[in-house]
């Protein structure tokens, strides 16, 4: 359902360094609206990795991508921010001083600023050519993430895909589904060595069935709800799967989208940025993590963090004109009251 929302700072992009930017934000009292293509937060974490460890947060020695994206959840929970998933934002327009968003699902969101954390760019599914596709995505169905592996306990799903994520969540799933079905058109997969070397364990223990050498045909049931997912190798041959569930792998598709419109100062779909202040060539909006480039720049996570607190900084006498800003240590004032 579209809505029409008023707030301090639109944050587009719901990865790690977006959820951060809601906190710096937050500690500086300023409310945040999150919005991201995908249906759940996390970015790239969730959508590609979500049980692939990271080394390089500070205090974590490692920790999966999905704890991470869990504990920056929690902490930004104080600033109670709203979150439009699953849509995009299309256009950006100005009335009487305030930044107009308009996003795909029709939603209007009114703001002193943007910040733009959209790592390389917008993310959508690479989808399969299936027949009826739409009406079992729109009933959850058909998927092409996971953001909670407790949904298919006891349900049979059918994952199509030789990446790391087709491995990792066949791996994570086969403890919690009645039954995983793994579907690739060939024996070797794309994924690291020792989860590769795992799913073939639990497929010789009988724990996961592996369709090799197959691929996705067809969608059997009433047009929302699974039945079966029909599979075909290159000869012709075709078998049906019951199924619950398609979890579909295929990788992401990035690309800037209607954000590339906007007047922007790009260098090879990155956007240019003031480095002390993360500020982009448009008044008012702001752009953090991967998508923003300037001198010396490093692709890191702890880089991205270290900008979300630049900007909001940056953005602070927009949201409060005339009112000092005076730096405080986290420690010194703690976590403002309601955000």
């Amino acid at each position: 359902m579209a809505a029409v929302i008023e707030t301090d700072v639109a944050i587009i992009g719901a990865g790690p360094v977006g959820l951060f930017a809601v906190f710096e934000c937050g500690m500086l009292r300023m409310k945040s609206v999150v919005i991201d293509a995908l249906d759940a937060v996390g970015g790239q974490c969730t959508a590609l990795y979500p049980e692939k460890p990271i080394y390089d947060i500070p205090a974590h020695p490692a920790i999966a991508a999905a704890d991470l994206i869990g504990h920056l959840e929690k902490q930004i929970e104080p600033f109670a921010p709203t979150f439009l998933l699953g849509r995009r934002v299309e256009t950006l327009a100005r009335e009487d001083g305030t930044i107009v968003l308009g996003t795909s699902a029709g939603d209007t969101v009114r703001c002193k600023a943007v910040v733009i954390a959209a790592g390389a760019g917008a993310f959508g599914p690479n989808r399969p050519p299936l027949d009826g596709l739409p009406g079992y995505e729109a009933s959850g169905a058909v998927r092409y993430l996971v953001a909670r592996r407790e949904e298919f306990r006891g349900r049979r799903v059918v994952i199509a895909g030789g990446g790391d994520s087709a491995v990792d969540w066949a791996l994570s799933l086969k403890d919690v589904a009645a039954k995983v079905t793994v579907v690739h058109r060939r024996p070797k997969f794309r994924a690291a060595p020792e989860t590769s070397a795992q799913l073939e364990a639990a497929a010789e223990r009988g724990e996961i069935e592996m369709a090799i050498p197959y691929q996705l045909h067809g969608l059997k049931g009433d047009g929302s709800r699974l039945e079966a997912v029909t599979l075909a190798t290159l000869k012709g041959e075709e078998r049906d799967i019951p199924a619950d569930h398609l979890l579909a792998f295929f990788g992401l598709s990035m690309e800037l989208g209607p954000i590339a419109s906007w007047g922007l100062g790009l260098d090879h779909n990155h956007i240019r940025v003031e480095p002390a202040t993360c500020a982009t060539n448009v008044d008012g909006v702001f752009a953090i993590g991967d998508i923003a480039t300037y001198p010396g720049k490093l692709k890191l996570i702890l880089q991205g963090f270290s900008e979300a607190a630049m900007a909001a900084h940056a953005i602070h006498p927009r949201v409060f004109p005339g009112e000092a800003l005076h730096f405080e240590y986290s420690t010194s004032k703690g976590v403002p009251a309601g955000g």
